[in-house]
């Protein structure tokens, strides 16, 4: 499809290229066109599968009535998309957002069109997050080939594939700048560059602790865990770690509340090996959640009242109360959960319902605010539409969308900090448990 800025580019060339603007016309006709369709996909799905069909009182077919007009006489996509997403503002609601074509093929997980990079399964075994704009690794697994290639947490990751990271940052941090997912997205965008095919060499280009250019070839190798699908998301690759800290502080981690069957009894033995612990730390950093129900049978484990709810989640057909089933036994020592901007979903369900309820103390950065289960669908033009299917209201009675969860005590991490071997916001759990000790177990 010819995109109407190729008209203009073709009437600026003069008479030369007069025979040739018919089909250019056209193209801007149909165009347009798409863009109304775009429209009414948009209008029409929030119809048919907001949770709430009274849509809190919102008159949506006098909302029809005025967009309409103004869709029919926008002059391009950018602007029809302007007010599209005007509309979408009148329901007040984070998660329905309609987002450019550019930014839509970056953030999701179809890369057969207008892609320019590859959708293989392999990873380098970096995890990164966007500090102030700049993309720097925060974790290296053990044995993975960027472990091998001598990449440590707090370089700066520069080029991927020859081409520089700055202007996918800046046009993600543009599209995101006033959205609490705008951690969550930078990270998505960047580490989809650096995947492929598993034997792949991907060359990439940091910058070291002193600032000093270092190009290296990585091979891709299968991400580490195992492999599970589920639903929409398709397939993923589900780790779980535990390890003692020093003080005999225990510490669980895993990337996605998915995987029932394995990750769940997983989790209960890691706890209640933990009994006598000092302390116990759950890292669901980078964790952009999964399946919701799992977080009732995990927590079951970390409480012993009984009657105890994370919170209820609205859906259009009934509400789901995520009641808390308490387990035989129970870890009822200090407990941090430790979060940040790309903890998402059942990640802060978790987090946010533990805090409520007063059994933990929650460090890092703010969550994502994205706790609502929503679908990202591609619009007839080519943008994306992204779209909530339900409502989440936690135990304490706030809603988590669009806000997230707010840390406790707030760390956030520096490149500074990484290149000395720090992490700060597991520092600070771990402070605060030595603090505490068990004599007041339980209380955060």
């Amino acid at each position: 499809m010819i995109e109407r800025c190729l008209v203009n580019r073709l009437l600026a060339l003069g008479p030369l290229a007069v025979l040739g603007l018919c089909l250019p016309f056209a193209a801007a006709q149909d165009s347009h066109q798409i863009d109304i369709e775009s429209f009414e996909q948009v209008w029409k799905t929030v119809r048919e599968k907001h949770w709430d069909p009274a849509l809190g009182g919102l008159d949506w077919e006098a909302v029809h009535r005025e967009f309409r007009p103004r869709i029919e006489r926008a002059q391009s996509t950018a602007e029809a998309r302007d007010l599209m997403n005007e509309m979408l503002a009148r329901l007040g609601q984070s998660h329905f957002a309609v987002v450019p074509s550019v930014i839509y093929h970056e953030l999701s997980d179809d890369r057969t069109e207008g892609s320019d990079y590859p959708a293989g399964i392999g990873e380098t075994g970096i995890d990164l997050r966007v500090l102030d704009g700049r993309a720097i690794v925060t974790r290296v697994d053990p044995g993975s080939p960027a472990d091998a290639g001598g990449i440590r947490p707090g370089w700066e990751v520069v080029e991927v594939r020859g081409r520089e990271l700055s202007p996918v940052i800046d046009r993600v941090r543009n599209s995101y700048r006033d959205s609490s997912l705008l951690d969550l997205h930078l990270r998505r965008a960047v580490l989809a560059r650096m995947t492929g095919d598993i034997g792949e060499k991907l060359a990439v280009e940091f910058r070291d602790r002193s600032g000093t250019p270092v190009s290296v070839s990585l091979p891709l190798s299968r991400p580490r865990g195992n492999r599970t699908e589920f639903g929409y998301l398709g397939s993923r690759f589900v780790w779980f770690e535990t390890r003692k800290l020093e003080g005999d502080i225990g510490y669980l981690a895993f990337n996605f509340f998915l995987d029932p069957s394995r990750l769940v009894p997983e989790f209960g033995k890691a706890v209640l090996a933990c009994q006598q612990c000092a302390g116990l730390v759950i890292d669901l950093r980078g964790n952009p959640g999964g399946i919701g129900a799992m977080s009732m049978g995990m927590a079951g484990w970390l409480i012993s009242r009984p009657d105890q709810r994370l919170g209820t989640m609205y859906m259009r057909s009934m509400p789901l109360k995520f009641v808390i089933i308490p387990r035989a036994q129970t870890y009822d020592g200090p407990l941090a959960v430790l979060v940040d901007g790309c903890s998402a979903s059942t990640s802060e369900i978790f987090a946010g319902g533990l805090q409520d309820l007063g059994r933990a103390r929650v460090f890092g950065t703010r969550t994502a605010g994205a706790a609502l289960p929503s679908v990202f669908e591609r619009l007839p033009n080519g943008d994306g539409f992204q779209y909530a299917v339900a409502n989440y209201i936690s135990e304490g009675g706030k809603p988590l969308e669009g806000r997230g969860v707010t840390p406790d005590a707030v760390a956030e991490p520096t490149r500074r900090a990484l290149l000395e071997g720090h992490d700060a916001a597991l520092d600070t759990a771990v402070a605060w448990i030595r603090k505490k000790g068990r004599s007041v177990a339980g209380e955060p």
